[in-house]
């Protein structure tokens, strides 16, 4: 029988993801009160400014925590001035990506009604696709590995593997399929490469084609990163499921951003076969931190992809009642200008849009 009750681990971090913490957790209350759902919430502390105070960014405890946890709430993690002795950034959230395998990071890229997007054709209101970051090795694989010899030569190595190419190409067609029965049209991946240049790149586009036939109602196609940057500017309402190498993802991820309105409304989830985390795909935001600005709105989506996520996994169609719901309540608000953030050129902060949220759930229309 499906539950409605869930453990989740809460990592509001640094800066701006304290606040928009705050707001996506008062949403979840009311979603939770309208489904009949219950988390239990266990506090998780961690982040550059915890660093600076013990010289631990991740307590064991708190990765104990986030382990044991059903799913894991994540606000942004970081800060320009507190780095490591080698000059890198305090990033828990690589270390929980490494440490769970978390090697799927979804990020959504859709155009929500009454937010401007960057793009003046009117097509770029139907642009609504997925980049599917892998996030345990490519580039990254490189990651506290890199080597400099004799302050003349810096080395980082690209791992690719055919475990992890295989289970990101099978996440990449399941995904696709399900958002076809969703959106009611064929679902369509596009591998995004290097593989005219790197030996890795041919190898993970090789293994993703041997994945393929096991999908045969799923379009499999690929695509050179350099003319994808140019496609997405170009004709993004043509995408669908795009995955693609750990850096890669890194960057393309912030410019499908940029096309739909910002880091404010971008979600992400990083999934695994055990785990997921669910965070916005924005930072800790230094400069405005502190002033109730901040657009929670990527961080109340996340929350709405937690809940689909653990309703699919459970079986609990209050969970995915309510992550729709709250998807439904976002659209309303920008579309009917209920609100209008800061990030967009308007003054609403970060409890005005929690609160039109709250308010707007479940309405019709």
């Amino acid at each position: 029988m499906p539950t409605n009750s869930f453990r989740l681990a809460v990592m509001p971090g640094d800066g701006i993801g304290v606040e928009v913490m705050d707001a996506a957790l008062a949403v979840l209350d009311a979603a939770e009160r309208r489904h009949g759902l219950a988390t239990k919430r266990e506090a998780a502390p961690g982040g550059a400014l915890l660093y600076k105070e013990t010289g631990n960014a991740l307590p064991e405890a708190s990765f104990k925590t986030a382990q044991a946890a059903d799913a894991i709430l994540f606000g942004a993690m970081g800060w320009p001035d507190i780095r490591y002795p080698d000059g890198t950034e305090i990033a828990p959230q690589l270390d929980l990506r490494f440490r769970l395998n978390l090697y799927a990071g979804v990020r959504p890229i859709r155009a929500i009604p009454g937010v401007p997007t960057a793009l003046a054709d009117p097509r770029a209101r139907d642009i609504d696709l997925v980049i599917l970051r892998e996030s345990t090795e490519g580039l990254f694989a490189s990651r506290d590995k890199g080597t400099i010899e004799n302050d003349r030569v810096a080395r980082d190595t690209m791992v690719i593997t055919r475990e992890v190419t295989e289970r990101l190409s099978r996440f990449a067609f399941r995904l696709a399929r399900r958002r076809a029965k969703k959106r009611g049209r064929p679902g369509a991946v596009t591998l995004v490469d290097k593989s005219n240049v790197f030996r890795s790149f041919a190898f993970m586009r090789k293994v993703y084609y041997e994945v393929a036939p096991e999908f045969p109602d799923v379009k499999a196609s690929h695509h050179y990163i350099d003319a994808m940057a140019l496609d997405l500017v170009r004709r993004p309402w043509d995408f669908d499921v795009l995955p693609t190498e750990n850096m890669f993802g890194d960057i393309i991820s912030d410019l499908g951003a940029g096309l739909i309105g910002g880091m404010g409304f971008a979600p992400s989830a990083d999934a695994g076969d055990e785990h997921a985390l669910f965070q916005p795909s924005h930072g800790t935001a230094p400069d405005i931190a502190g002033k109730g600005i901040a657009n929670p709105t990527a961080m109340i989506l996340s929350t709405a992809m937690m809940l689909d996520w653990l309703g699919d996994r459970s079986g609990s169609q209050a969970c995915s009642d309510a992550a729709t719901e709250i998807e439904a309540a976002v659209d309303r608000i920008f579309a009917e200008k209920q609100v209008q953030s800061f990030d967009i050129g308007g003054r609403s902060g970060t409890t005005d849009i929690a609160k039109a949220v709250i308010a707007s759930l479940g309405k019709k229309g």
